[in-house]
């Protein structure tokens, strides 16, 4: 089992900027890819960035590329979302993710994740 848990979510002016955090805990940290999803009201969840296992490879959906970034410190065992010149489209409940099948590659469907946080609002107003 894995224990993912979302903050740093909160209200926030376009343009303007938040960091969220997802602390884990149960297995190893560095021993599975990480992801960020985020599903608006009426819509389904979506993609937003994945960080490989050891940090050194990330991935990044069109909409968020140049504006947010993921990483990850393994000793706090804490991925984080760094987001950038926020725009309205980006309000949605954001969450945490953690692939536990060692697989190489960086997925972007929500279906090759395993474990999932409760999620954090983001609400950004234009």
């Amino acid at each position: 089992q894995v224990q993912l848990v979302e903050s740093g979510g909160g209200f926030v002016q376009a343009g303007g900027s938040l960091r969220l955090s997802c602390a884990t805990s149960g297995r190893t940290f560095s021993n599975y890819n990480t992801a960020w999803f985020r599903q608006a009201p009426g819509k389904e969840r979506e993609f937003v960035a994945v960080i490989s296992r050891s940090g050194s490879n990330t991935y990044y959906a069109n909409s968020v590329k140049g504006r947010f970034t993921i990483s990850r410190d393994n000793a706090k065992t804490t991925v984080y979302l760094q987001m950038n010149s926020l725009k309205s489209e980006d309000t949605a409940v954001y969450y945490c993710a953690a692939d536990m099948s060692n697989r190489n590659t960086l997925s972007t469907l929500p279906r090759s994740y395993d474990f999932w946080g409760q999620g954090t609002q983001v609400t950004v107003s234009s």
